[in-house]
């Protein structure tokens, strides 16, 4: 289990370091689950390097379990915004429009990309 904790949280601060260090727009933390994610494929090829907290299914574990108490990690941001609202109210407009309009397009990139996926995995139609 410790290996499987250390994994997550070097995969996290080589992800951090890696954005520090380019200035990529991206978070650590989404980089860092890249790594991991690229670590798994590794597995799959060439799992008998690896140590066995990696391969007997350790990682996935403590990953299902992290994700079971992910909404505690929203404690803390609940508690951000509630201590801020004075901040909030002041600018509860321009947030209400970039919330309706960030919502709009992401209901409108999934459905162009739903339509695509449907239209590339479909069967062609043979003319009569």
């Amino acid at each position: 289990m410790i290996v499987a904790v250390a994994t997550l949280l070097l995969a996290q601060l080589a992800g951090e370091a890696f954005v520090r260090a380019t200035g990529l727009p991206l978070p650590g933390p989404v980089l860092g689950m890249l790594l991991v994610f690229g670590l798994q494929i590794f597995r799959e090829q060439h799992g008998g390097i690896l140590p066995s907290a990696l391969t007997d299914g350790t990682l996935e574990s403590l990953c299902r379990t992290l994700l079971a108490q992910l909404s505690l990690l929203f404690v803390p941001a609940g508690v951000g915004v509630i201590q801020r609202l004075d901040l909030l109210g002041k600018h509860a407009l321009e947030l209400g429009l970039a919330l309706t309009v960030s919502t709009v397009l992401g209901i409108a990139a999934a459905a162009a990309a739903f339509r695509l996926v449907a239209r590339l995995t479909s069967p062609e139609e043979t003319p009569e």
